[in-house]
């Protein structure tokens, strides 16, 4: 057994769909029902709001500033809420609430001084679920076609236009025109462009990051429902342009990525094979003659996801809430590094993330050809919109460049994996296809050890992961 290597700690808390802005040194992540926590490293999180109630401190009275859209959403509750911070320097807080059993909603701005609050209701910029009335955009409204106007996120382009990507189920996901003077809705636009879902498939929690690295702007989702049972898991796809259109590695326009409406409600089977999927449900199994305690490490139904790029550090975030195998619907926040691969697409790091400086001992993050060499613990996340977790088994990649495995039938692993440059790995599975990944040091928490790590992603939008036996 290596040496105990110490490491990190971690605070957790628990934001539902959280959206990630930083202030200053300070990361703060925003999300439904008002809740909002802090934190300077990404590990130790302090919760700052939590609440639609009149004692949320990010408003001064909430229930009472906001009553215009409760009253249109017939709730008392708000989704998922962005914050972005204009030219004028004032943070500006798209909030939305929802009936829950029907897309009538509404999305409106709130301004404060302070990312903390309090907030003041600027005015509502958007409704939907107004049956059998005119929409936004002029015609009778249809929630097979018109959006759900929740899951609001602001975003600059890389020409410092603003944007705001927002929409769940029901019509899809859309994106509009923003004034970067004022945070509103640039006017004539309806509801905007649609650029994926609709006849009430299961796809919302866009966000959109553009990546300097590779000059394309990734458009991020989750397909699937929230819950425990809900096979929630993210996918994303990518554009040259900020409002698309947005493709898959086999080129399919998510734009046409729609239920089938000849099918029953909510129909996955239809949008499943679409998008390069990142993450789903799944656990490194530990077995009894492994350090740790536990059944392992892993999450059930991660979504809903916001990204954040450090220009400083060259570094990508991916921050999401999740539950976790055996233990209901409670959830966490949660955060990952995540790598662009040679093809340019989004490959996220296997273990929640932690910097090798909270190693005990000094650790190289450069990763050597005889380093890679060894038995895994491997994930393939398939294209599957399922509630089952996919299990690691063992596989070996030796150093003749060989993949192989114990198992036998279907589930066999054999192939063969190449190490390229700059912490790449390629990985040939045979049928399985080719993967094209990195390798990380990363914090598997069940050894409590920092291990080598891929992640790689196939055309097929196919994720697999690997984390090497301490």
């Amino acid at each position: 057994m290596p040496p105990e290597q110490g490491g990190p700690t971690f605070t957790n808390v628990g934001v539902h769909d959280p959206s990630v802005i930083k202030v200053a040194d300070t990361y703060y992540v925003f999300g439904s029902h008002l809740a909002a926590a802090k934190s300077t490293d990404l590990m130790h999180w302090q919760q700052v709001a939590d609440g639609v109630n009149s004692n949320n401190p990010l408003f001064d009275d909430v229930l009472t500033e906001l009553q215009e859209t409760f009253a249109w959403a017939q709730t008392d509750t708000l989704w998922a809420t962005d914050v972005i911070q204009l030219a004028d320097g004032k943070f500006y807080m798209y909030y939305n609430a929802c009936k829950g059993d029907s897309p009538r909603s509404a999305l409106g701005v709130a301004v404060a001084d302070n990312i903390e609050g309090p907030y003041v209701n600027k005015q509502i910029l958007l409704k939907s679920g107004m049956w059998d009335e005119i929409s936004e955009d002029g015609t009778i409204y249809n929630a097979q076609i018109h959006p759900n106007v929740v899951d609001p996120q602001a975003f600059f382009d890389k020409n410092g236009k603003l944007w705001l990507v927002y929409g769940s189920y029901s019509g899809g996901l859309f994106m509009l025109e923003m004034d970067p003077a004022t945070g509103l809705t640039l006017p004539g636009q309806g509801y905007g462009k649609h650029l994926m879902g609709g006849n009430h498939s299961r796809i919302e929690g866009a966000y959109v990051l553009y990546s300097p690295d590779s000059d394309y702007y990734y458009l991020f989702s989750s397909f699937g429902g929230l819950d425990a049972s809900g096979a929630y898991n993210m996918r994303v796809a990518r554009a040259s342009a900020p409002d698309g259109p947005y493709l898959d590695a086999l080129g399919n326009d998510m734009a046409a990525v729609k239920s089938d409406p000849a099918l029953p409600l909510f129909d996955d089977a239809s949008i499943a094979p679409f998008g390069q999927k990142i993450m789903g449900n799944h656990l490194f199994v530990r077995s009894s003659d492994e350090p740790g305690t536990g059944a392992g490490s892993g999450y059930v139904s991660p979504g809903h996801n916001s990204a954040y790029f450090d220009a400083a550090s060259g570094q990508y975030f991916l921050l999401f809430h999740t539950r976790f195998p055996g233990l209901g619907e409670q959830h966490q926040l949660r955060v990952h590094q995540f790598f662009i691969n040679k093809d340019g697409w989004p490959v996220v790091a296997p273990h929640r993330y932690a910097p090798l400086s909270s190693a005990s001992t000094e650790l190289n993050a450069t990763i050597s050809e005889d380093e890679v060499a060894g038995q895994y613990k491997f994930i393939n996340h398939g294209k599957d919109i399922s509630a089952s977790i996919k299990n690691s088994q063992l596989i070996t990649l030796s150093a003749d460049g060989s993949v192989s495995s114990a198992a036998s039938g279907s589930d066999s692993i054999s192939g063969s994996w190449h190490f390229g440059t700059e912490q790449q790995i390629t990985l040939n599975l045979g049928d399985d296809g080719l993967y094209e990944g990195v390798l990380s040091r990363q914090w598997h928490e069940t050894p409590a050890q920092f291990v080598v790590t891929f992640s790689a992603q196939s055309t097929q939008g196919v994720s697999v992961w690997g984390s090497k036996l301490p």
